[in-house]
């Protein structure tokens, strides 16, 4: 019930202090209310009011100023200052200001570059030199140095695929001599959209097919790439197989016979239940779950992308499983954006990529903002010791974002507890976390709507908890109070023992509790309703 008169409240009464200029309608002591802040309320409330005595434009107006003389009443007793007033506010602070944080032109355009990705495919095979996570810049051009070698080497006749096997550090690129595995030579495969890491997945698209791309940096280091082919992607896939897992000769023996019962018109269906060493689907003639591009192992998933038509098998092929004939059951197209978007959405907002347009945000701020950096108090960085300075040695401002001032001391406490990066790197990101705080801080002047949302939630949340206080508490508590309560209206109920009907007392008890301390906060404020403005009002709505 008490969460319920929570959320009636912040749907009822919407107080809005952004309309000095318009024309007062009522002045609660020195407080005064426009007439747009009460249509704002009103009107907000017109589609969930069903009858025309609630909606009566005085009646509401006496309920606007009942809400406003226990929004300041709260504010009196200093309910604002509780630890889990404060703690709830923070939170809903961070949840409505997340969508200024995201710079919608560039979602809506990296929704439509990840569906052209999902509807084309990229062939690509690439070269990698390992850097860490906390390499410092000397590290870091060592290994931008080092790719860029290989590169040129490329470029000036050698092989990529020579030059994958020789230098990559991409393991799968290289033989292994202890299992005999034959490395890939750089070699990927076909991949789209969500498959690879966002830097990457970004050069594979925007390299021509045939061209070396120019070192491009992620999370494991530095790498070229070269694109091989580009084509439509043919969606999904529904196929079955048989495997065989003996991968010697008499493997090979056995899956050649198969192959020729397949050509002599025989069910594949029936010989996968009959042959086949995959215990899940040979029960299903085969079938197999359905998979995308990157979903199986690259072998199988070029024997089974290669076949053209539904219903047609593949030759006998070898992956790390054993031998395999794969047939196409059924083939997914991508399906048309307006059914993609809203799932693509989701995928980047759960994906890395979400940092980026977090990133544009910040350079925007940061092309808006005078943001100032004090070299010399920058000095700090290069000290080793610099999680160790006294405090008394930290007072110096090290940014300062507009009119406020940050200071060495605030940057350290930052890092205190913050040692997987180099502090150089931490100083950056620092500095970005400061600048979208000054952002978010700054939100109730530049966003009119995140301010009219914030105070209604503030207002709604110090109501509750002073209902609590004035009412719901005291109701539930003071049985005596609610005793007496009971008997001097004991001939309006139809029960004379009072454990029968509590609930209904209660409810009525606190009711009246409400109306009595509503009738001394009216007494204790001066409130002028401009007769003048109401009236207009009246008539407004008739006409309306």
């Amino acid at each position: 019930m008490k969460k319920g008169v929570l959320i009636i409240c912040m749907l009822l009464f919407w107080i809005n202090g952004f309309s000095q200029k318009e024309k007062t309608l009522v002045t609660i002591d020195k407080e005064k209310k426009t007439v747009a802040d009460f249509k704002r309320v009103y009107e907000k409330n017109l589609d969930v009011i069903d009858t025309e005595e609630a909606k009566d434009v005085a009646k509401n107006l006496t309920l606007y100023i009942n809400y406003v003389l226990k929004v300041k009443e709260a504010y009196q007793l200093k309910l604002d200052t509780l630890p889990s007033y404060k703690r709830e506010i923070a939170s809903y602070k961070n949840q409505l200001s997340a969508p200024y944080l995201q710079d919608t032109t560039f979602i809506s355009d990296l929704v439509k570059e990840m569906y052209y990705r999902t509807k084309n495919e990229v062939k690509a095979k690439h070269i990698l030199i390992r850097t860490s996570k906390d390499a410092t810049p000397k590290d870091t051009l060592v290994a931008y140095n080092k790719i860029l070698t290989i590169r040129n080497r490329i470029i000036n006749g050698e092989t990529f695929e020579k030059l994958a096997t020789e230098t990559s550090e991409d393991r799968s690129a290289q033989d292994d001599l202890k299992t005999g595995r034959k490395g890939n030579d750089g070699n990927l495969g076909y991949f789209n959209a969500f498959k690879m890491v966002s830097s990457f997945e970004d050069a594979a698209y925007t390299t021509k097919v045939g061209e070396i791309s120019m070192p491009f940096r992620s999370q494991f280091g530095y790498h070229i790439l070269k694109v091989d082919a580009f084509r439509v992607t043919k969606g999904d896939l529904e196929t079955a197989h048989i495997l065989i897992k003996d991968t010697t000769n008499v493997g090979k023996t056995k899956i050649d016979e198969v192959y020729r019962k397949l050509q002599q018109k025989k069910s594949f269906e029936k010989l996968a239940n009959e042959y086949s060493d995959d215990k899940g689907s040979k029960a299903s003639g085969g079938k197999l779950d359905k998979f995308s591009i990157g979903k199986m192992v690259k072998p199988f998933e070029d024997a089974a992308y290669a076949i053209e038509k539904e219903g047609d098998y593949s030759k006998p092929f070898k992956t790390r499983f054993g031998w395999h004939i794969v047939k196409l059951l059924k083939t997914h197209a991508t399906k048309p954006f307006a059914e993609m978007e809203k799932e693509l959405r989701t995928r980047i907002k759960r994906s890395s990529r979400m940092q980026m347009s977090e990133t544009t945000v910040i350079n925007k701020l940061k092309a808006n903002y005078t943001i100032v950096e004090n070299e010399a108090a920058k000095n700090i960085l290069n000290r080793k010791n610099i999680r160790a300075i006294p405090r008394d040695s930290l007072q110096n401002t090290m940014i300062s974002i507009n009119d406020k001032n940050i200071s060495q001391e605030t940057f350290v406490k930052y890092i205190r507890n913050r040692r997987h990066k180099p502090v150089y790197v931490l100083f950056e990101m620092f500095k970005n976390e400061e600048i979208l705080s000054y952002y978010k801080e700054n939100l109730v002047y530049t966003e009119p709507e995140y301010a009219h949302i914030l105070k209604e939630y503030e207002d709604g949340l110090l109501l509750f908890e002073l209902m609590q206080q004035k009412i719901w508490n005291k109701s539930s508590k003071d049985t005596l109070g609610l005793k007496t309560f009971f008997l001097e209206n004991k001939e309006t109920y139809t029960s004379k023992e009072l454990k029968n009907i509590k609930g209904e007392v209660m409810n009525d008890y606190q009711n009246f509790l409400e109306k009595n301390w509503i009738a001394n906060l009216r007494k204790k404020s001066k409130i002028k309703v401009s007769k003048k403005q109401l009236n207009n009002l009246i008539k407004f709505y008739e006409n309306k």
